[in-house]
């Protein structure tokens, strides 16, 4: 399906702009950001709020450089410390960037994607809808209808459907990206991909290998702390400590004669070794940190920093 362009701007030699990715949780930014990207950068788990950080994708072309911005789903409801940081980090998206990819599943558009078009209005940033997940569609002539509602809503530069778990329809996303992003010189070296460290990425693999293996199980209040991170040529050594909230949900990360997070471990060991293209020595350990996540201190101690 053809995206319906409402306006266009004049191509011109060579473009550089930031672009963020916003929308309510588990819509599929993070898996949008890694296909633009042509690289995983941002970790992905079928559970809402796997992003917790603002995490940057940076593509370079002839034509010119994005740099992607991809932040935690912008959550109603959920008081504690935890969820006030992951909210104020996702409307740390809009500072500063040059267009903003608004992302929603296919034919669903309900309060929190409401809460998000309006700071998308405030910000008066240019705004293309994404209409992801289209691929869940038996019938997509069911998508025209959603399509001409979205279109009463907001004076979107355009509406694209795709799908970024079948990378279908990205054919003429990033031309239509390019061709909305002002003239300028690359930023980034072109052979970068993020700004992120080494150090965060083995945390964030670590955090979803436990969200894809504990699935339901996973308490929420969970995270991860890169506590050593020795690289040398021929071997890299991680000490990471998994931080839950109550002393019953240590159990549940541990598993069974330690069964769980030795899978933990295995599997998030081999994605760190394709990473570092390396041998990874990983040690994991699980510690209590009583509710953590209704505390601003130790949630900035947990490597969460609160915008100012």
């Amino acid at each position: 399906m053809e995206p319906v362009v409402a306006s266009s701007i004049e191509t011109g030699n060579q473009r550089f702009g930031q672009v963020a990715i916003v929308g309510r949780p588990n819509v599929g930014k993070s898996s949008l950001l890694n296909r633009l990207v042509g690289q995983k950068i941002s970790i992905t788990a079928p559970k809402p709020q796997t992003t917790r950080h603002r995490i940057t994708g940076i593509l370079s072309e002839p034509r010119g450089q994005v740099v992607f911005v991809d932040t935690p789903g912008i959550h109603q409801g959920g008081s504690d410390a935890l969820n006030r940081q992951l909210n104020r980090t996702a409307r740390s998206g809009f500072d500063g960037v040059d267009l903003v990819l608004f992302v929603v599943q296919s034919g669903r558009f309900n309060e929190e994607d409401a809460g998000v078009l309006e700071l998308i209005r405030q910000s008066g940033l240019p705004t293309i809808l994404l209409i992801n997940k289209i691929d869940l569609l038996q019938d997509k002539t069911a998508l025209f209808p959603f399509l001409a509602q979205m279109q009463t809503r907001f004076d979107f530069l355009a509406l694209y459907p795709l799908s970024a778990h079948r990378d279908r329809g990205f054919g003429g996303l990033l031309d239509l990206i390019f061709k909305h992003l002002p003239s300028g010189e690359p930023m980034y070296d072109p052979d970068e991909v993020t700004t992120i460290t080494t150090r965060f990425m083995a945390a964030e693999i670590i955090r979803e290998k436990m969200a894809r293996l504990l699935h339901d199980e996973l308490p929420y209040k969970t995270t991860v702390l890169i506590e050593r991170f020795s690289e040398e040529p021929d071997l890299t050594e991680i000490d990471a400590v998994i931080y839950v909230a109550r002393d019953s949900q240590k159990g549940i990360v541990i598993g069974s004669g330690g069964k769980k997070l030795k899978d933990i471990g295995s599997l998030a060991r081999h994605d760190l070794e394709q990473m570092l293209q390396t041998k990874v020595m990983l040690r994991l350990w699980v510690r209590v940190r009583e509710d953590w996540a209704d505390d601003e201190r130790a949630v900035q101690s947990l490597g969460y920093q609160l915008p100012e």
